[in-house]
């Protein structure tokens, strides 16, 4: 159990994290110029900066880390409208915090203390 609430909010991160990148990529078309398609591209690339950000965070500080990812999913919900429809919200949203709690669940089964072992690992 240990080890899947380590591991997973972390994957759970880094999927979210190429998912919005994802997005990023339909700046390369239309018209326009090499440069301002890459103005736009790492434009788009925000939001994913902004989840990679906590994850990195998240990854050292366990609680500060998954208080962010909470926060940014709010920011998200409020800033793309996500709660005006379920599938959005189930993509935009949700995967935020559903990442920010388990990190914050994880901090309270791992001691660093004890050489890193998880608290209940028999």
């Amino acid at each position: 159990m240990s080890a899947f609430l380590t591991w997973f909010p972390r994957i759970l991160s880094m999927a979210y994290v190429l998912f919005v990148a994802s997005f990023a990529l339909d700046s390369f078309t239309g018209a326009g110029g090499f440069w301002r398609h890459l103005g736009i591209f790492v434009l788009h690339l925000t939001p994913a900066f902004a989840a990679a950000i906590c994850l990195w965070v998240a990854w050292r500080w366990r609680i500060l880390g998954g208080l962010l990812h909470i926060v940014l999913s709010m920011i998200f919900t409020i800033y793309f409208g996500s709660w005006r429809d379920t599938q959005s919200f189930l993509m935009i949203s949700l995967p935020l915090v559903v990442a920010g709690l388990f990190f914050i669940l994880s901090k309270w089964n791992y001691r660093p203390d004890d050489g890193g072992h998880a608290v209940n690992s028999h």
